[in-house]
């Protein structure tokens, strides 16, 4: 078993290359490159997985890391932690439902949905890139 301290690092570094591919996937389609597209969002949903079995693992051994900021930067930090967590409660259920119609050719249902599940799944990306950053690196408790 891996040292469980590494796995905020990893859990940031895979939410980063999700975001990554779900820009290139984007901008593949917006292309009309759909072999490019279909494999940077299968590649982002596989990303995704890992990440959250990760996030699982490392939540299981330590259920909270407190956030060393203060003042006005805490209603910052907690706002967007708050989002954060709210919005990824719905990424999987959106991603798989998305993928789903993708699979069975139900392109134009695909497409109604994945205009919602872009952007939330892009905020989640990143921003829980900026919440790692902000609770380990930036503002540490002491």
């Amino acid at each position: 078993m891996p040292d469980p301290s590494l796995l905020p690092a990893l859990n940031a570094s895979l939410n980063g290359l999700a975001t990554v591919l779900l820009l290139c996937g984007r901008l593949a389609i917006h292309r009309r490159r759909v072999a490019v597209h279909r494999a940077c969002m299968g590649a982002a949903f596989l990303v995704s997985v890992l990440f959250l079995i990760s996030y699982l693992v490392y939540h299981a051994t330590r259920l909270q890391t407190p956030f060393g900021g203060e003042g006005a930067l805490r209603t910052v930090y907690y706002a967007l932690l708050i989002s954060h967590v709210v919005l990824a409660a719905a990424v999987p259920p959106l991603a798989v439902v998305t993928l789903y119609r993708a699979l069975r050719g139900q392109f134009e249902r695909h497409r109604r949905i994945a205009r919602w599940t872009f952007p939330v799944w892009l905020y989640v990306s990143v921003t829980g890139v900026l919440v790692y950053f902000m609770l380990y690196r930036w503002f540490p408790a002491a």
